[in-house]
C-alpha cells in the first residue's frame, strides 16, 4: 500500500474518531489497548465488531498496539501463573488475527512508560511530557511518587512492579530469558495465523526503573532480539522513533535502526515523534523542533523500502485542546501528509 498515515491511540472507537479520521484524510486506524471485554484475553467477536466498525467508515483497521499489562505481567517477570498467561496470549492472538487484523503491537516493559512531568514547556507555551533520570534517582525509596510517574490506562498498577533502590532487582539476564522464554511459545501461533507482532521500544530507553531491568533501551539489543527468535516471519517492530531519540546518541539511533530493519522488512510501523535532548534528560515536542530532520527520515524510510503506515503517537498539548489532544495531533498528521507529498512529488516515494 505504501507509507501511508492512520489515526490512533485511543482506547475507545466512538464515531466523533471516525469521523476526525476520515476528515482529517488518514487512510487508516490504529488503536491502543481497546477497551473490550475479558480480564485476562480478548475474543475474535469482540475484536471484529471493532474491525466492522472501521470498515464501515471506509476505513482500514491497520494494528492494535498492546493489550492490558496485567493480560502477560507474569510472563514478563517470570512468575508462577505466565504459561496460563501466555496460552491467554496465544488465544488474543488467534482472535486478532481471524477478525481481520493484520498487526498487534506489544512491549517488553513490566513497568510500563514512565513520565516524571506531564507539563514539560515546549514551543509557544505548549506542554508535553518529560522525563529526568535525575528526579527518579533523587526519589528512589518514594515509591509513591515513583509509581505516579507510571500510566494507568495500559493495565492494572498491580501487575506492575516497583521496588526501592534497596532492592529485590529483576536483572536483565533475567529479562532476556523471559522474552525468550515468551517470544517462542506466541511467535509460532503468530506465524500460524499470519500476524506480525510488532515490538516497542522501551519508554524511556533506560537500563533499569524501579528495580526491574529493562532490554530495549538501545539499537544492539534489539539486533540481539531478532536473532534470538530465529529471525521469525512473525517478529516485527512497531519503530517508535521519538523513543529512538530518546536514547543515547539521540538521532543517530532513529538512522540505524532504519538502515538495519527496514530493508529486511521487519518495521510494520512507525510512531513519527520527537523530542529534545536524550536520556537521561528529554522533552517531547513537535515534529520537526526535535533531534531528527524530518525530511530526511521520510526519505531514509522510503530508501529503505519501508511501506507501512506512520502514526502521530504521543503530541504537545496546545492551548483549547481536547484530551485526546486533537489541535496537537492535527499538526502531526498533516506534517506528516505533506512529507509523504513532497517525496513523492520528488521522486523519493
Amino acid at each position: 500500500m505504501g507509507i501511508r498515515v492512520a489515526v490512533g491511540q485511543f482506547h475507545e472507537l466512538t464515531e466523533e474518531r471516525l469521523r476526525f479520521a476520515a476528515q482529517i484524510g488518514a487512510s487508516g486506524l490504529q488503536m491502543n489497548n481497546p477497551t473490550l471485554p475479558g480480564d485476562s484475553r480478548w475474543e475474535q467477536k469482540d475484536v471484529r465488531a471493532l474491525v466492522e466498525q472501521v470498515e464501515a467508515a471506509g476505513l482500514k483497521f491497520e494494528a492494535i498496539e498492546n493489550v492490558p499489562t496485567h493480560f502477560y505481567h507474569k510472563a514478563m517477570m517470570g512468575l508462577d501463573g505466565r504459561d496460563e498467561q501466555i496460552e491467554n496470549y496465544q488465544a488474543t492472538i488467534r482472535a486478532v488475527a481471524r477478525a481481520g487484523i493484520p498487526v498487534l503491537g506489544l512491549h517488553f516493559m513490566p513497568n510500563s512508560v514512565w513520565t516524571t512531568d506531564r507539563a514539560g514547556a515546549t514551543r509557544g507555551g505548549a506542554v508535553a511530557r518529560q522525563f529526568d533520570m535525575a528526579v527518579v534517582e533523587a526519589n528512589a525509596d518514594n515509591l509513591e511518587l515513583l509509581r505516579s510517574f507510571m500510566p494507568t490506562t495500559l493495565g492494572r498498577a498491580s501487575s506492575m512492579p516497583l521496588f526501592g533502590k534497596d532492592g529485590p532487582v529483576i536483572t536483565e539476564a533475567q529479562m532476556w530469558s523471559n522474552y525468550e522464554y515468551f517470544m517462542k511459545a506466541v511467535l509460532p501461533v503468530a506465524e500460524e495465523e499470519g500476524l506480525k507482532l510488532a515490538l516497542h521500544p522501551d519508554d524511556p530507553p533506560v537500563p533499569m526503573l524501579g528495580g526491574v531491568a529493562r532490554l530495549f533501551y538501545k539499537p544492539a539489543n534489539f539486533k540481539k532480539a531478532y536473532e534470538l527468535v530465529g529471525k521469525s516471519d512473525a517478529w516485527t517492530l512497531d519503530l517508535c522513533l521519538g523513543c529512538c531519540s530518546e536514547m543515547v546518541g539521540g538521532k543517530q539511533n532513529v538512522t540505524e535502526m532504519i538502515e538495519y530493519f527496514a530493508p529486511k522488512g521487519r518495521i510494520s510501523y512507525i510512531h513519527f515523534r520527537d523530542v529534545k535532548g536524550s536520556v537521561p534528560d528529554f522533552t517531547e515536542c513537535f515534529i520537526g523542533d526535535g533531534n531528527f530532520d524530518p525530511a530526511e527520515v521520510i526519505v531514509l524510510l522510503a530508501k529503505n523500502g519501508f511501506d507501512g503506515f506512520l502514526l502521530d503517537d504521543h503530541v504537545p498539548k496546545m492551548d483549547g485542546d481536547s484530551d485526546w489532544n486533537h489541535r496537537g495531533r492535527s499538526h502531526a498528521i498533516g506534517y506528516m501528509q505533506g512529507l509523504i507529498r513532497m517525496a513523492e512529488f520528488l521522486g523519493k516515494l
